[in-house]
């Protein structure tokens, strides 16, 4: 892309574009410094964020020991960022979430009123640890934070902090006295993120450093603001009208009655709807923005289409018999539609 160009499809940014690509010459660095703590799992970190970026939130989901936790907590340090960690339980209150009002008295006055009391989602990145272990009810007091990143209680709307980022956490194994939450939730998830072990070398970098007395010093990096400031550049990334052709063709061929896969409609009850192009989209765009791109290349769509799709694509009962997962029908609609 030529500086002209550039200067046209940024033109109504707050700030010049040089601002802009001194803060995206940041992102390796910012990566450079969670890789202090966290050993591998590089796609997991790209793709929150990517999250970050574009503005959404994710759903995390790796077997225990996998470093969920400690990944979150370590990018918060490097973002200069508040977090806060919630752990779901089936005895958990929707108040213990959005914060709930308490009894105070002005000693001055000699009078008492109510005021409201915070809870943990009043934060700018949110751990939602083991959320499929707390009832719906509970489930849902995360549903108004996600979309509209503000909170109402007694009748007052509460805005939530920015930028403001919720990692929701599952563990794909016990299902034993679980909540699996319902679509309608999931699709609010920008992203299905799914960790995988560590290779052999990686694990074997984890036993030497996690069992000494090192501890690595995590530099701070971006402030809230500079990820704000990101988030707007985001969204003036270049796509091209071909792309986005091929985003929502991806997106609509994922329904079985109008799809031209007979892999979906044997085995696929109903597809994405437009929430998911809508998410395909930003990704992409976010994830050129982490590349250090100001457009985006067909690779971006690709890559991203697994945890766009994953959770927004149900199967029928023969497919869940069959073990035919959603990133199988992702994987036959990316060889059969080009753009």
């Amino acid at each position: 892309m030529t500086s002209s160009s550039e200067d046209k499809n940024y033109s109504n940014l707050d700030f010049s574009l040089e601002h802009y690509k001194t803060l995206v010459a940041k992102l390796p660095l910012l990566k450079k410094e969670i890789a202090k703590v966290i050993v591998g799992q590089q796609e997991a970190i790209d793709e929150i964020l990517i999250s970050l970026l574009a503005s959404g939130h994710c759903l995390l989901e790796g077997v225990p020991g996998l470093a969920k936790t400690l990944m979150v907590k370590t990018m918060s340090e490097a973002l200069q960022m508040s977090f806060k960690r919630i752990q779901f339980t089936p005895d958990l209150m929707p108040g213990d979430i959005i914060g709930t009002e308490i009894l105070e008295e002005d000693h001055e006055m000699g009078k008492k009123f109510f005021k409201f009391n915070q809870g943990p989602v009043f934060a700018n990145i949110v751990l939602a640890d083991e959320i499929n272990r707390t009832p719906p009810k509970t489930q849902a007091a995360l549903l108004e934070a996600m979309q509209e990143k503000s909170v109402t209680y007694g009748g007052t709307n509460y805005t939530l902090p920015s930028p403001f980022l919720i990692i929701a956490t599952q563990n794909p194994i016990e299902q034993a006295g679980t909540y699996p939450l319902p679509e309608a939730q999931l699709d609010r998830f920008l992203l299905y993120i799914k960790l995988n072990y560590p290779n052999e070398q990686e694990e074997l970098d984890v036993l030497k450093g996690t069992t000494g007395s090192y501890r690595a010093q995590i530099d701070r990096i971006l402030s809230d603001e500079e990820i704000v400031d990101l988030q707007k550049l985001t969204r003036q990334v270049h796509i091209s009208e071909e792309l986005i052709k091929w985003i929502n063709k991806l997106v609509r061929s994922t329904r079985p009655e109008g799809s031209p896969s007979d892999f979906v409609k044997e085995w696929c009850d109903w597809g994405a709807g437009p929430r998911a192009g809508q998410a395909l989209v930003l990704c992409a765009k976010a994830r050129a923005v982490l590349n250090e791109r100001f457009s985006v290349i067909p690779e971006d769509i690709v890559t991203l289409a697994y945890p766009v799709l994953r959770h927004r694509i149900a199967m029928n009962f023969r497919a869940e018999a069959e073990n035919i997962t959603t990133d199988q029908v992702v994987r036959e609609l990316l060889q059969l539609i080009k753009p």
